[in-house]
């Protein structure tokens, strides 16, 4: 079966197509992507724009081609919190629906987390008992954890990377004002959900998912993503407060030179490394293992295990509130009523 994911991120907008069955590895056949950081186009009533809406139709346009070019037999087409928080996201979803047939299922900030931490689970395993993971999106910031398949506590906050360097650290070379404005900003808004996630007990195992978690340890010695998804990336306290400081001197190119670092990203890489910090510090975390499966991976996995446990629903049906025609295949949303959707 071909399956495909449609991601329409705070920074990029992304359709995978992986090929897999029931109970088996999804195995990544094609992509296609492009930058879009709906957050710049946001106007001053928190709506995204016109020019930023056309280019998300476009993009949703080519996605739906791609798929039907490369016989995608289901697509799952979901958004975050780049449409979720805008003040026009409703009718930014229906524009979509009705000019591309597409329809985006809007995931709310603890779906995004749980799945997230599904996914985190299904890819490390059993083994590592209690699971705490930290996830970054450009508009929002993920917190889940728990023993099982899915979260005993889920957090989503209003910290991710774009969106803070859009609000607090507008313009290059940060000020040591606006610096200490977003640390404290930072604090305040983790200090409740991370006060609910320590009555849980230590985790056994502190993961990072999200392209700014890889490009962060990326830049503090992990190696690099041509290695493959199978080695070891750590990323360790002690080294991030170095290359936090580190980013406070450098300019937006000279971020963009890193390894791993994109030019679209490299702006937003002081604000995640100072949330990602502040977190671990907050949560006395040491070090944590990158995992380089995430919420598309959590979405395709949980797709596939509605197929395995009911026998009646062939391949090609929906699992979700949804479905309109993608020329000869079908384009599926999930439903977004529970975390473990």
């Amino acid at each position: 079966m071909r399956l495909g994911v449609l991601d329409i991120g705070s920074n990029t907008v992304h359709l995978l197509l992986v090929d897999a069955y029931p109970g088996a590895r999804p195995v990544p056949f094609a992509s296609h992507k492009r930058p879009l950081s709906l957050v710049s186009y946001l106007d001053e009533n928190g709506a995204i724009n016109q020019a930023g809406q056309n280019e998300l139709l476009d993009f949703v346009h080519e996605a739906a081609q791609f798929a039907v070019n490369h016989h995608a037999e289901d697509l799952l087409a979901f958004c975050t919190s780049a449409i979720r928080e805008s003040a026009n996201g409703a009718e930014v979803l229906a524009k979509v629906v009705a000019e591309t047939g597409v329809r985006l299922t809007e995931l709310t900030g603890e779906q995004e987390a749980g799945m997230t931490y599904y996914a985190v689970r299904r890819w490390f395993g059993w083994s590592s008992d209690r699971i705490l993971n930290l996830d970054m999106g450009g508009g929002s910031f993920e917190l889940a954890l728990g023993q099982d398949e899915f979260p005993t506590v889920a957090h989503s906050v209003p910290l991710g990377a774009g969106r803070l360097t859009h609000q607090w650290l507008p313009t290059e070379p940060a000020s040591i004002k606006e610096l200490k404005a977003l640390r404290k900003h930072v604090r305040e808004v983790l200090t409740e959900p991370i006060a609910e996630l320590r009555q849980f007990g230590k985790p056994t195992l502190v993961t990072g998912t999200s392209k700014t978690f890889r490009s962060l340890a990326r830049i503090t010695g992990a190696a690099p993503s041509a290695e493959g998804p199978y080695v070891k990336r750590v990323l360790r306290a002690e080294s991030l407060k170095v290359w936090t400081n580190r980013l406070i001197a450098m300019s937006w190119e000279e971020r963009a030179e890193l390894p791993g670092v994109s030019a679209i990203r490299a702006p937003q890489m002081l604000a995640g490394a100072i949330v990602a910090l502040e977190a671990m510090e907050a949560m006395k975390v040491k070090s944590l293992r990158i995992c380089p499966w995430a919420l598309r991976e959590g979405l395709m996995l949980r797709r596939f295990d509605h197929v395995l446990f009911d026998s009646s629903v062939p391949l090609s049906s929906s699992v979700g509130v949804g479905e309109v025609a993608l020329g000869q295949s079908s384009v599926m949303s999930m439903s977004s009523s529970s975390t473990a959707l």
